[in-house]
């Protein structure tokens, strides 16, 4: 007998978030989902998770537009589904009641159906209130249990008994769900542990509940994992298509598909039409950036439990801000933030505090700054860890962030926190005179000053890798614009000349280079000319450069303030962190050289101090 196995399509959420770290246009691939419902596909993943607040950090648009056009070209009987991550619901910082209520009412409101709702501790005391509000909002709960593996010889947290009393936590605690979803963000999970957790799971749920696997294909044993998903008793997978499939992300429907052929199970669908579906997609998407991280199999997942969603986030980040070269030693230093960290599961935001607190390690020195998400987590403002996290390392971050461990829960410390909640995102949108709609409460709560900046019409598109019409054309043609100490020339090159302003020069390109030709035409070409030197005036100032790459977030003097060396003056943004930027010096700010969401690189000139 014929066993239907239902699907959800992830291609247009985790799909972007997984391979162009959820930068992509709304209007771009709205015919892709157009294809996918003609091909008969009815659940899709919409929105949540990085699709929010990367629409207005980097797409410059409005994330409940997109969700209302979503909703739109989908159909009104098509089930779109959102990620959530608990009480942290869809922003790195965790939220007050107040706001995790607005949230499940905010997505109702603009055409979701169901929401995931996740911890990435797995404490389910996190889950508490946000599945209630979902519950209440009138859309159906997916509950989830969190999965990864552990690198080898390490135990403590994440194995079948493990999930059994994180689920058995979520029974006792009558959390109201419609069903029920195992999440491995990074793929790492053996396929006899997914067997053992989804057999136990289904007797405890009974048969009637919808069990559901999500996984991606990083450390390439997705397809294993949800064959033995499905022969625990798992009801529906999550899966991608082209372009965003496998690599990074779900397996492809088509693999899928094939993977099922000649067994009891059966995706029910028109495979040819699917494909169909598929051609359109990876049209809409043909001008976007691939990364190649996005694209393979990563056989050292494991050892680093990095996520597909985080993955390309980060290395993109990276590339934003010149510093890709060090993605190898970050992820190789990611291991220790994993074992020290207490073993949350590395899915957002605890994936991103793990590779926030690798990168200053490298960049600043093992354990010389701690990251603020990572120290708030290791100090329980986030939750309770699996197992309790090295002592020393909750010791640096107590005292570096000047706060002390803690065990109460993250609602109610929120709740008492006047920097979050309605209130305060009020007064940020009256300061700015905007109008206080319950989106725009909303977006300012969880986007806070980017969230500002996208609704003064401040913010730009930035970070989008998508490559203009006009420049392939170009490119094609050979031809260029190339800038040498600021004089701008037009290149054109073909097989045998080079065409410079309009005067052609005979051309020939050999591999390797040789040497002594170089000197020669080095020797015989006229010296360049030099730009003399800018001279300095006699108390000129102390220039405040930028000690790395990132964005330019609040500007905390005025330009004639007196300020006192170590005072804060302004605080960028780089890796999704916060980093204070403090005055070497006593002095009066005589000039502001930048402005707030301009993005720098290493040594800008961030202001001068007379």
């Amino acid at each position: 007998m014929t066993k239907k196995v239902k699907f959800m399509c992830t291609a247009f959420r985790d799909g972007f978030q997984s391979v162009y770290g959820a930068r992509v246009f709304t209007k771009d691939f709205m015919p892709a989902v157009d294809a996918a419902r003609k091909a008969g596909i009815t659940h899709f993943e919409a929105g949540g998770g990085a699709r929010f607040q990367s629409l207005y950090f980097y797409s410059n648009e409005d994330a409940f537009e997109m969700m209302d056009e979503f909703r739109r070209v989908a159909g009104p009987d098509a089930n779109l589904q959102t990620l959530s991550r608990g009480v942290n619901v869809v922003g790195l910082d965790s939220q007050p009641r107040d706001i995790i209520k607005l949230h499940a009412e905010m997505f109702k409101k603009h055409g979701m159906t169901t929401i995931r709702n996740f911890d990435a501790l797995n404490d389910v005391n996190n889950l508490v209130d946000s599945g209630k509000a979902i519950h209440e909002a009138g859309l159906k709960h997916e509950v989830t249990v969190t999965m990864m593996s552990l690198p080898p010889t390490v135990t403590g947290a994440h194995d079948p008994d493990f999930y059994e009393r994180v689920l058995r936590g979520i029974l006792d605690a009558g959390i109201p769900f419609d069903s029920l979803c195992f999440k491995d963000a990074s793929g790492t999970s053996t396929p006899a542990v997914v067997y053992e957790t989804i057999k136990r799971a289904r007797k405890l749920v009974g048969k009637d509940v919808t069990i559901v696997m999500h996984s991606h294909d990083t450390a390439g044993c997705c397809v294993q994992q949800y064959r033995s998903a499905l022969d625990a008793g798992a009801d529906q997978l999550d899966l991608s298509m082209q372009p965003v499939s496998g690599g990074t992300c779900q397996p492809d429907i088509v693999t899928m598909w094939h993977a099922l052929r000649g067994t009891e199970y059966d995706l029910g669908i028109d495979i040819h039409a699917v494909q169909k579906a598929e051609e359109v997609f990876q049209e809409c998407m043909k001008d976007y950036f691939l990364p190649p991280e996005a694209t393979t199999v990563n056989p050292n997942i494991p050892f680093f439990p990095l996520p597909g969603g985080a993955l390309t986030a980060n290395t993109q980040m990276l590339r934003d801000n010149g510093l890709m070269d060090k993605y190898p030693e970050i992820v190789e230093a990611m291991g220790e933030t994993v074992a020290k960290g207490g073993f949350g599961t590395s899915v957002t935001p605890v994936s991103q505090f793990y590779f926030q607190q690798a990168f200053n390690n490298v960049m600043f020195g093992p354990w010389k700054k701690i990251a603020e998400g990572y120290g708030k987590m290791v100090l329980g403002y986030f939750g309770k860890t699996p197992v309790a996290p090295d002592k020393e390392v909750v010791k640096a971050a107590a005292e570096q962030l000047k706060l002390e461990p803690t065990t109460k829960k993250v609602v109610d410390i929120n709740d008492a926190d006047p920097k979050k909640g309605r209130k305060a995102a009020i007064a940020m949108l009256e300061a700015e005179n905007l109008p206080v709609t319950e989106e725009n409460i909303f977006i300012a709560a969880s986007c806070k000053e980017k969230g500002i900046l996208f609704l003064t019409g401040k913010s730009k598109v930035n970070g989008v890798r998508k490559a203009d019409p006009k420049e392939k054309e170009a490119k094609a043609k050979g031809e260029y614009t190339v800038t040498v100490n600021g004089k701008a020339y037009g290149v054109k090159l073909s097989k045998t000349s080079a065409t410079v302003n309009g005067v052609s020069y005979p051309l020939s390109v050999d591999f390797g280079i040789d040497e002594a030709a170089v000197a020669a035409a080095a020797a015989a070409a006229p010296a360049p000319s030099a730009a003399p030197a800018a001279p300095v005036a006699p108390g000129a100032g102390q220039k405040v450069t930028a000690p790395m790459p990132g964005l330019v977030l609040r500007i905390e003097a005025k330009q004639g303030q007196a300020v006192k060396s170590g005072q804060l003056v302004m605080v960028m943004e780089a890796m999704k962190m916060e980093n204070e930027i403090f005055a070497p010096c006593d002095g009066t700010v005589s000039s502001i050289s930048v402005s707030q969401g301009q993005q720098l690189q290493t040594g800008d000139v961030l202001m001068t101090i007379a």
